[in-house]
């Protein structure tokens, strides 16, 4: 459980790095034209994050980007709520993440007094759970403020990569292409199933080449096999969470071009056209005799 704690810890500081730097390389220049006369909103998730902008936003003094509310509301709970106009929600976000943190340290005190006793493990096993309880609502309010956002017929390109952001495939599912669900939820599962596997090795060679040393050791690998195949499964775990990252990463990149994409359609007025021709050279050079006419392939391609 601490794990899996720090996991959620990780992945909220990942999200608070991703979204106020990585989301600005989602530039919106190179997508300000429509394909097809497409009237659909064509809204980045940001090019720069501003508190100006976004207290401006939130006030309703202007209207921002997604992606600046999105940005803001990781630091400032209920920003989305309150730029949404849906205020009533408020108490609620902000009663169930006081009420699961309150709960929580409760709890953790009562597991730091109960150790060695029969309530040690109940308390403890209480106490993660109302930490996991703040970090749901939290992740809630996000994922709230970004459904309400922009309510459009077609795919907003910021929503879908914020969707992709707080929840892998849902950008894709949003995009209308469910379809890519099992090859980017299978290759983050397939990186967690071989983290877990190298982890295990890892630790289990980790505690073996500290052992090797002590007295009344008795295990038949030796000290130098141990930090060898220690070494190795260090290294794979290390690149299974990298190949985690690697995945969750395209799927984000993915569900952002295509929901700018969506309608861009290949027709007759654009086409690659092959043909056979004959190529006729230069007419002193074959009046020469120098140069014959020989045959080859026209290539044509049409706007």
């Amino acid at each position: 459980m601490r794990r899996l704690l720090t996991y959620l810890l990780v992945s909220t500081a990942f999200l608070c790095i991703f979204s106020s730097a990585a989301l600005a390389q989602f530039r919106e220049d190179a997508f300000k034209q429509n394909y097809n006369d497409d009237p659909a909103d064509t809204s980045s998730v940001d090019v720069m994050f501003s508190f100006k902008n976004y207290f401006r936003g939130i006030s309703h003094k202007e209207e921002v980007k997604p992606g600046v509310v999105f940005a803001g509301s990781l630091l400032f709970i209920g920003g989305e709520q309150i730029y949404n106009r849906q205020y009533w929600k408020l108490p609620i976000f902000y009663g169930g993440i006081a009420a699961s943190l309150g709960s929580g340290f409760y709890f953790n005190n009562l597991y730091k007094q109960s150790v060695g006793t029969e309530f040690e493990v109940r308390n403890k096993y209480i106490s993660n759970a109302c930490f996991i309880g703040a970090g749901l609502f939290y992740w809630s309010s996000l994922m709230d403020g970004v459904y309400n956002m922009k309510k459009d017929e077609y795919p907003v390109a910021a929503k879908a990569t914020l969707y992709s952001l707080l929840c892998p495939g849902l950008g894709q599912i949003y995009n209308g292409e469910a379809w890519k669900l099992p090859i980017y939820w299978g290759g983050i599962v397939a990186g967690l199933h071989y983290y877990n596997f190298y982890g295990t090795n890892y630790e289990r060679f980790r505690r073996i080449y500290k052992e090797a040393g002590m007295e009344g050791n008795t295990s038949p690998i030796t000290a130098e096999q141990a930090l060898y195949y220690r070494d190795i499964y260090r290294r794979y775990r290390d690149y299974s969470i990298l190949a985690v990252a690697a995945v969750y990463l395209l799927q984000i990149i993915d569900a952002n071009v295509f929901a700018y994409m969506h309608n861009f359609e290949i027709d007759d007025n654009l086409a690659l056209d092959v043909s056979p021709t004959v190529i006729t050279p230069d007419t002193k050079l074959a009046a020469s005799g120098s140069l014959s006419p020989a045959f080859g392939l026209r290539l044509g391609f049409n706007f």
